[in-house]
């Protein structure tokens, strides 16, 4: 019953509706049963198969033979299967309508909740929807990150590409640089370090008033200040004095500077200042620390097992071809230290000049000339090792 007007509900007249249709239905069935079984009864009759004058009694009336025929009396055998069918169809209809509805009701129900839900729980409802959202871009901010990643991986391999010939060839470059120019680098250091093979304590120095002093019969020189005490390689040709320089200092003579020590004139002694660290020679920093004289020091020269002292009167930078240099007007034994500079180069060519103080020079021998002619005078002086671009330069020229 409907709360609000007292007579039947919505659903209420659906069902009754429906039951209304179900026993008309059920009835017309039966009906057409009926008549179809009367018409088979007359035909009989007309064939013979029935006694004719028989009636059929029913709710209609009796009837003659010739007109319609007499519906007979309904058993309770065909009420009950009258009643059956339409249970069936009853139970069979509402069954299914009644399922229907119920799961419209539940549906109904179902949405009810979940809007009641939604408005109980707003906020809650909110929080969780944020919450979702932001699983999802959590989510999405993790693949992003992966094809970051993948992307960053790509990039760096693509700059590794470009990268390793660039790397190789700055490293085939500055291998090159230091094979070439390496002796910058060691030979500043070297002018500070014992040079040679000689160890670090200082050499003492000697009194310069003790002449005609007796020494081995090993001609050396020897500089305390710069703690150098190296063989001296005499009698060398101009064509031999850079291949003797790697066994210690030569005595480099020319014409008018050919003097050996005791000698009125100038003795000049040649020797390396740097070269390549990957070199082979011992003596190739020997000359290093030149630069580091000062006048008044001291430097000894052990000849035919005596020690000759001189005492350092000055210093002078020129050309290497500025060979005439070495030849001086003197009355006094005269020495001339010559090598390359500035360190680690062969441009110039640095000259420490010193004069004999022991032993006594009275009564020395004045210095002879070369037996060479002066058109065959060396022009250049010695220099130090030559370089690797040098030595590539004479390899290709066939020097």
């Amino acid at each position: 019953m409907d709360s609000k007007t007292g007579g039947l509900s919505y659903d209420e007249k659906q069902r009754q509706a429906a039951a209304e249709i179900a026993r008309r239905k059920v009835l017309q069935s039966y009906e057409d049963k009926e008549v179809k079984e009367a018409a088979q009864f007359i035909k009989r009759q007309e064939k013979g198969e029935e006694p004719k004058g028989l009636e059929k009694q029913g709710s209609r009336g009796t009837l003659g033979v010739s007109a319609t025929p007499v519906l007979r009396q309904v058993t309770n055998d065909e009420w009950k299967k009258y009643h059956t069918a339409w249970q069936e169809y009853y139970q069979n209809y509402y069954s299914q309508y009644y399922m229907n509805a119920a799961k419209e009701y539940v549906a109904k129900e179902q949405v009810k909740k979940i809007r009641a839900d939604g408005e109980a729980q707003g906020a809650t409802g909110v929080k969780g929807s944020a919450v979702v959202s932001s699983e999802a871009e959590a989510e999405k901010s993790f693949k992003e990150k992966i094809r970051e990643r993948a992307m960053e991986r790509a990039k760096k391999a693509s700059r590794r590409r470009w990268l390793m010939p660039i790397i190789f060839g700055v490293s085939v470059v500055l291998v090159i640089l230091f094979l070439q120019y390496n002796r910058l680098i060691f030979a500043p250091i070297a002018a500070y370090v014992s040079p040679g093979e000689q160890p670090s304590s200082e050499i003492s120095a000697i009194d310069s008033n003790v002449t005609l002093t007796k020494v081995s019969a090993e001609n050396r020189l020897i500089i305390p200040k710069l703690n150098v005490d190296v063989p001296i390689n005499f009698e060398v040709g101009l064509d031999d004095v850079m291949t003797m320089m790697n066994q210690g200092v030569v005595h480099y003579r020319i014409n008018g500077a050919s003097a050996y020590p005791g000698e009125i004139g100038n003795f000049v002694i040649t020797g390396h200042s740097a070269g390549d660290i990957y070199s082979s020679n011992q003596y190739k920093f020997i000359f290093s620390g030149l630069e580091r004289l000062e006048e008044g020091d001291i430097i000894y020269v052990h000849y035919n097992q005596t020690r000759y002292t001189y005492k350092m009167v000055g210093r002078e930078i020129i050309d290497p071809t500025e060979v005439s240099k070495l030849i001086i007007e003197t009355d006094k034994p005269m020495l001339t230290l010559v090598t390359c500079w500035p360190l680690g180069t062969s441009k110039y060519r640095l000259l420490i000049s010193a004069e004999q103080i022991s032993p006594s020079y009275k009564g020395a021998e004045i210095a002879k000339d070369v037996d060479i002619e002066i058109g065959d005078m060396e022009t250049t002086m010695p220099s130090n090792e030559k370089t690797l671009f040098e030595r590539i330069w004479d390899w290709l020229t066939g020097k």
